[in-house]
């Protein structure tokens, strides 16, 4: 037993000078093909950032900022709820809807263990957030700071990628105009990796379960479960390098575009981010069993397991 744990734990120490070997030649071999002079005018020509469209909007509206923070808050129960899923432990209850009121099916309500009924809970609020979103990012004009107008854009995501990886930034703020990459990076994430959630999560959910279609038998359960936890890995490297990114690329101008609405480098977009991050923590630990059964109580019928 023990001399498995010290054969993993140098499996882990080999893991982790393995990744930092590669990360080491990955800088040198961006800083090469900066500094190579054949490729000097490549890098001229595309610095990294396309041209601004002159429709596009300055800055984060009030909204916007609202939708930032909310998101994040639905994706902490999102992602806690789905670890516990994908642990199949028995959960601590069963939740059985009730089939009387405003909403009524055919078929018999699904019995649901009490973190898959949460998991819908947040998902479905997560849902409705996005909705809002996709209406106020037309609305608005957003939508052309994230969605990409020329093919120019490949390119020069190429370019800050490289200038990234060289750890040279690439000039950018995001109160004006995102560069190429971020362009690409938001762009999927909101146009693919945010629809693909919902359609593998629909796909897993009692709405189609218990149903024989077309649809189910050619997208398996097998497979949506496979790319819904893709995505949701997908989401949280997402999250990790972007706030990696806000934080080493102007932390007080970053934080204040987007938690302040202001254009400056003042000390309110960072203490209103630090507030909001006491907050999802908190979330995340109030949501305990107990609590969530309680919740689930009003509408639902409850089988607490001892």
């Amino acid at each position: 037993m023990r001399r498995s744990g010290v054969v993993r734990g140098w499996r882990l120490v080999a893991l982790v000078a393995a990744a930092l070997a590669i990360a080491v030649v990955g800088v040198l071999a961006a800083r090469a093909v900066l500094d190579a002079p054949a490729l000097r005018d490549f890098f001229s020509r595309y610095p990294g950032t396309t041209e601004r469209p002159e429709a596009a909007p300055y800055g984060f509206p009030a909204w916007l900022q609202w939708q930032h923070f909310l998101n994040a808050f639905l994706l902490v129960f999102i992602v806690k709820s789905g670890l516990q899923i994908r642990a199949k432990q028995r959960p601590p209850a069963f939740v059985t809807r009730r089939n009387t009121g405003l909403i009524t099916t055919k078929r018999p309500p699904r019995r649901l263990g009490l973190h898959v009924w949460w998991h819908l809970v947040v998902d479905t609020l997560w849902v409705l957030n996005g909705v809002i979103y996709f209406v106020l990012l037309f609305a608005s004009g957003q939508w052309l700071r994230l969605v990409p107008l020329t093919w120019d854009v490949i390119p020069n995501a190429i370019s800050a990628g490289i200038q990234y990886a060289a750890f040279q930034w690439p000039l950018h703020d995001g109160w004006v105009h995102y560069n190429a990459l971020q362009q690409l990076f938001y762009a999927a994430t909101v146009f693919l990796a945010g629809p693909l959630a919902l359609v593998t999560g629909l796909r897993l959910s009692p709405i189609f379960t218990q149903r024989d279609s077309w649809f189910t038998r050619r997208f398996t359960e097998t497979a949506a479960r496979r790319l819904h936890w893709a995505i949701m890995v997908y989401f949280l490297a997402f999250t990790v390098v972007h706030v990696t990114l806000v934080v080493t690329t102007g932390a007080l101008r970053n934080l204040n575009a987007m938690y302040a609405g202001r254009h400056d480098e003042s000390w309110i977009g960072l203490a209103i981010f630090a507030v909001s991050l006491v907050v999802m923590v908190l979330g995340w630990f109030v949501a305990r069993p107990a609590l969530l059964t309680r919740l689930a109580e009003r509408g639902n019928d409850v089988r607490r397991m001892k």
